[in-house]
């Protein structure tokens, strides 16, 4: 009587194990760059967001104080908890906020990012 030693199979292939590492690859190459940019369409809405408020803030203390379109806010006049806007905003992609003339809109040094999306960029519509 022959004998049969019977293996089980413990582990896996090479072969298998390669598949899986092009498979998690592939999903690695389509996730990551839809991942930055939503993750910079995100921060430039939330810079524009702060455009808005801070465009706000501006025309709010140019009627209190009868301000024209030609005078200048500081920070001082707007930031502050007893200010039109309680704490100094921040762009979320490290640019800072120039406030301009009331009659101009106040605007992110940070600018275009050159994408070509409209979406991107960090500037009022």
């Amino acid at each position: 009587m022959e004998r049969r030693t019977s293996r089980k199979r413990r582990g896996f292939t090479l072969v298998e194990i390669m598949i899986v590492v092009v498979i998690i690859g592939i999903l690695l190459a389509i996730a990551v760059p839809n991942f930055i940019r939503a993750r910079e369409s995100s921060r430039a809405k939330s810079c524009q967001t702060n455009l808005k408020s801070i465009n706000g803030a501006k025309e709010q203390w140019a009627m209190v104080n009868k301000k024209t379109s030609a005078d200048t806010p500081v920070e001082a006049d707007l930031y502050g908890t007893d200010k039109y806007i309680k704490s100094t905003p921040a762009c979320p992609a490290g640019g800072e906020y120039l406030l301009e003339a009331i009659g101009t809109v106040p605007t992110c040094s940070v600018g275009t990012n050159g994408a070509g999306d409209a979406s991107d960029d960090h500037v009022l519509p």
